[in-house]
């Protein structure tokens, strides 16, 4: 069957199209003799502001009749027998009708004189049709919200009439929920029911449009998100397999409860297995450069509820390039960016002045700019020429007028910085190198008219250091993904999707729109006098929308240098010596030790991975040789448990720390305690080592850290001599981690605080609180820019320590006890035993293994070419573990 011609876009935006008839449409000018050459078959299409005849010969032209330029509609009271003998013809007389897409173009719509018009029902009944159609007809005369709660009338009594047809179902399904909703594409609204089942998701739409019904495999579903629309949370959009013969659909309910109920059941159902996008997994995959810059904007801009089926939520990207004239483009230099830092209004200083004076003499509902920096208009703005017949839609049958078109890059980018109502920002076509720029092209010959200067409107004007719209759309690819833009992105993202969106931040940042544009400003529903309502929402859809904010503090930094990974594995900035544990397939046990006979607390591989040292609550130290496979020396090192080693560089004296508040210097030569400190109050927790600095750090249960410096020179620790500084804590301290090249000092207490300290001035640097929870585990990894934390609530986070934002959160089966970060790698150590090697760089398990019987208190990695790791638990015992190398 030939597809017609009618889509939803030919009616105006929001408005609903019920059912269609067959007729034959008789043209007022017919007479007996020409009504076989003149009569034109085709569907009438009643609609809830227009009748649109679609003529079944596409010469001829779609007729579109608005009920507010009808002047009658009734049933016709002619006498001409070759018409209709049983008087079955629909008599519509009207001041003013629309012809549209005459002999297949797209055009300006034809607005013409008076008519009358005459459609022959060939199988339904007039009498039965009318009385619906003079409903609608007494409905546009009246006021827009009360016409808009008159057609929601109509919409909701023939909706309640409607039932889902079971036939589509296969013999085993069951539903389990049924909904009326609103599926919702640029610009259309098309009402239905929404029926889920325990294997399909269906939507039928009430005018039977399209593929009729949609249906949706459940196991085909990869993300389910909530959505907002026009301010209020009752959108749900589902990206399906690409695959899918719907890979993307937006619905839209009448309230919250019945969004949120939807997605509910569809979460219940064993069909659904969802791609995990977790938002800390993403931000880190980002900054490790496994995403790339317009992926990361597309995946932040849908963490705001933008979307591609919403002008009004459309996705938004930056001006990147100001350079738009010259001959050359050299993407080293930046001052061919523009300053990311800044709102797209605060670029002009001359235009901000002028702006941040009409800003101080407003009274109440103050904004810094008027219009928005992303509207329907300004999207279709951009894409006037790949969407004209969205253009037509929005502007009631016009293009805009030739000159305010998207005529010349420079020209809309010079307006963006000079105009005083112009902010507009980008779309992600200009940065999507699979479409090739085909937005900048007029491939469908449309006539948008004429110029001031005599030139027809074709191509968009593009800068001379473009060859074409696949090298321009490259170029700012290119621009895109560079060091310079990685660098200063964040600061865009801290302005449109984080800290400076609202608030006291905006104001600061010169970020400050009309408040009906940002989400909670009011409240819709609350709202009963209906025209207010009604000028409300169409004051929301034209001002433009602020997205939701995903950031409430300073976006983390990206790392510059690292290309984009094309490869799993083709990382080349990191070291190679844990490369072997993404190679391997699971963890296999080397070796084991049992001659503790407590918990194993602290343990340390030798430089030259040939020994491992350990100390535990028995009050021993042991030193295993890996080589015999056995033990080569025990000591007792008092009557307490000990709680950490370390063995001081260039000497071979291991510093313990115990429950008795001492300190011991343990001289492996002599195979005697050689030193005592009373270091502190109550028992020592912890220790670290800076070999950079030759600092000792240790921390205690009475809530202090100390810094001690001189061991590796004198050979002894005098709190008169070494004690460098000690730092008060509001509880005990659980765990330490030191970094050189940061010069940072982690620690992490028992009330659930991390405080860094600045090791040069013993100055307080970040403190983030994560939970109530207890940290139990802290590490940094090898630059000093992320931090991992564990806590005894099962939840392990990944830090930015220069904002102090987690980027990555992750809830545990168990408790963490331990954890130790070289290069990409992190493992952790959990109460339940369990050994967990996670792969940081690209944000993915690479292994778990159940390693002890008991929690696991202890962990490190060689050094050496001989990858392995050595654990010690609660079990007792000490045990080496090797990666298994892939069949």
């Amino acid at each position: 069957m030939e597809k017609e011609r009618f889509s939803l876009l030919l009616l105006d935006p929001g408005e609903i199209y019920f059912e269609d008839f067959s007729v034959l449409f008789i043209p007022p000018d017919t007479t007996p003799k020409t009504y076989d050459t003149k009569k034109q078959d085709g569907r009438l299409k009643m609609c809830s502001k227009s009748l649109v005849f679609d003529p079944k010969d596409i010469s001829h032209p779609i007729i579109k009749i608005l009920y507010k330029d009808c002047v009658v509609i009734e049933q016709w009271k002619g006498t001409a027998k070759f018409l209709n003998s049983n008087n079955n013809v629909l008599s519509v007389n009207c001041k003013e009708y629309i012809e549209l897409l005459e002999k297949n173009i797209i055009a300006p719509y034809q607005f013409k004189k008076p008519a009358n018009f005459l459609f022959l029902l060939n199988y339904a009944n007039v009498a039965n049709c009318l009385p619906q159609m003079c409903q609608l007809h007494r409905a546009s005369s009246l006021p827009a919200a009360e016409q808009s709660d008159m057609i929601a009338t109509i919409v909701h009594s023939r909706q309640s009439r409607d039932v889902f047809d079971p036939r589509w179902m296969d013999l085993y399904e069951k539903i389990v929920i049924e909904l009326q909703t609103d599926k919702v594409s640029p610009l259309v609204v098309n009402p239905g029911r929404i029926v889920l089942s325990t294997s399909k998701l269906y939507f039928q739409p009430y005018n039977k449009m399209g593929e009729y019904p949609i249906k949706i495999n459940l196991s085909s579903i990869k993300q389910v998100v909530k959505r907002r629309f026009l301010l209020r949370q009752i959108g749900l959009e589902i990206y399906c397999n690409d695959n899918s013969p719907n890979p993307h659909v937006y619905f839209s309910f009448r309230n919250q409860q019945s969004r949120d109920e939807l997605y509910n059941n569809l979460l219940k159902q064993s069909e659904l297995k969802l791609t995990e996008m977790l938002q800390d997994t993403i931000t880190l995959q980002w900054q490790n450069g496994i995403i790339s810059n317009y992926d990361y904007l597309l995946y932040i801009n849908s963490l705001g509820d933008r979307t591609f089926n919403d002008l009004t939520q459309y996705p938004i990207f930056p001006w990147v390039i100001s350079n738009y004239t010259e001959d050359d483009l050299d993407l080293n230099d930046p001052k061919n960016y523009r300053d990311l830092s800044k709102p797209i209004g605060a670029l002009n200083e001359i235009r901000l002045n002028r702006l941040l004076e009409r800003y101080q003499e407003m009274s109440s509902n103050k904004f810094l700019y008027g219009s928005h920096y992303s509207t329907p208009g300004f999207v279709l703005y951009y894409l006037a020429r790949l969407y004209p017949h969205y253009v037509l839609c929005l502007q009631s049958g016009r293009f805009d007028h030739p000159d305010r078109m998207f005529n010349s890059v420079a020209d809309a980018y010079k307006n963006c910085l000079n105009n005083m109502s112009d902010f507009k920002e980008l779309i992600p076509q200009f940065y999507d190198v699979s479409e090739g720029g085909s937005f900048l092209v007029n491939g469908m010959g449309i006539n948008f008219g004429y110029r001031h200067n005599n030139s027809k409107v074709g191509d968009v004007e593009l800068p001379p250091w473009s060859s074409g719209p696949k090298d321009f759309v490259q170029k700012l690819r290119d621009a895109l993904e560079s060091d310079i833009v990685s660098e200063s992105l964040p600061k865009w993202i801290d302005l449109i999707f984080g800290y400076k969106q609202r608030g006291e931040e905006a104001v600061k940042a010169n970020n400050l729109f009309y408040h009906l544009c940002y989400e909670g400003a009011i409240d819709l529903e609350a709202i009963t006098d209906r025209n207010q309502r009604h000028a409300l929402e169409v004051q929301i859809m034209e001002f433009g929308q602020i997205p939701k904010q995903v950031f409430r503090v300073p976006h983390p930094q990206r790392k510059i240098g690292c290309s984009i990974l094309t490869e799993p594995y083709e990382i080349t900035n990191h070291s190679s010596d844990t490369g072997n544990w993404r190679e391997s397939t699971a963890l296999e046990l080397s070796t084991s030790f049992n001659s503790h006979k407590s918990t194993v607390s602290h343990l340390f591989i030798s430089e030259d991975g040939t020994k491992i040292t350990s100390v535990g609550h028995d009050s021993k130290l042991k030193v295993f040789s890996l080589a015999q496979n056995k033990q080569i020396r025990s000591a007792n090192i008092g009557q307490m448990p000990l709680s950490s080693c370390i063995q001081l560089p260039n000497s071979n004296v291991i510093v313990i720390a115990s429950w008795d508040n001492e300190i011991s210097l343990y001289d492996m030569d002599y195979g005697r305690v050689v030193e005592n400190v009373l270091a502190h109050e109550d028992a020592i927790t912890c220790m670290c080592f800076d070999v950079a600095s030759n600092i000792l750090v240790s921390g205690s249960g009475d809530c202090t850290i100390k810094i001690w410096k001189g061991l590796n020179n004198n050979g002894c620790i005098k709190p008169i001599q070494c004690l460098q500084k000690q730092i008060d804590h509001n509880s005990q301290v659980n765990c330490l981690s030191f970094n050189s090249v940061s010069n940072h000092l982690a620690v992490g207490t028992e009330d659930g605080d991390v405080y860094i300290w600045e090791m040069s001035g013993f100055s307080l640097f970040k403190k983030y609180t994560s939970q109530s929870s207890s940290i139990t585990a802290v590490s940094y990894n090898s630059d000093g820019t992320k931090l991992a934390t564990g806590s005894r609530d099962r939840v392990f986070q990944i830090i930015d320590v220069n904002t102090a934002l987690p980027v990555f959160s992750k809830t545990l089966t168990s408790s963490i006890s331990s954890m130790k970060w070289r290069d990409y790698l992190l493992i952790l150590g959990c109460d339940d035993g369990m050994l967990l090697l996670w792969d940081i760089f690209e944000v993915k398990i690479l292994m778990e293994v159940a390693a002890h019987a008991g929690p696991i208190k202890t962990i490190d990695i060689s050094c050496c070419k001989d990858d392995f790791i050595a654990t010690g638990s609660q079990d007792k015992s000490i045990k080496v573990w090797k990666p298994k190398a892939k069949c």
